[in-house]
């Protein structure tokens, strides 16, 4: 039997994914913002760019989730002293409060998905994932550039 480990994976992602849009409804947040707050907490000042970058979307999806976390007051954007075409993006007072819950919720979902491995296994596992997803990071790239890959 061939291996489908990006169905098992998309399995995994979908069902946390539901999850995490279940609880983090009434926190105005819906369909992955959650991940944009709690990256541009862990990196104060990111540009809408890199942080698209970072998370394998393109501008327009991560422009859109960035507008309305700024409209809910999640956020707030800083021009930039050379180029005030460049937004630095920051969270707010508010914002904070909420990344760190959803911090402690994917903590907490961490633990769920790692029942009954052990500390190397946890180990292996998350540098065989790092690899993947590196390697997933790189395609996604190649083809938001106009390449074909051949199958």
């Amino acid at each position: 039997m061939k291996e489908d480990i990006l169905r098992q994976i998309g399995t995994i992602a979908r069902a946390f994914d539901s999850i995490a849009n279940i609880e983090f409804k009434e926190m105005q947040l819906n369909r992955g913002q959650y991940l944009y707050l709690v990256r541009i907490k862990e990196n104060p000042g990111i540009i809408s760019d890199h942080l698209a970058g970072m998370l394998n979307v393109d501008r327009t999806t991560a422009a859109r989730s960035i507008k309305k976390l700024a409209q809910n007051q999640l956020i707030k954007k800083e021009n930039d002293h050379e180029n005030k075409k460049i937004k630095h993006l920051f969270v707010t007072e508010l914002g904070k409060k909420l990344a760190e819950r959803i911090e402690k919720e994917n903590a907490y979902s961490n633990e769920i998905v790692l029942t009954g491995l052990d500390q190397k296994q946890r180990r292996e596992l998350a540098a065989l994932l790092q690899k993947v997803e590196q390697n997933a990071s790189v395609n996604w790239r190649l083809v938001k550039n106009g390449e074909n890959r051949e199958y």
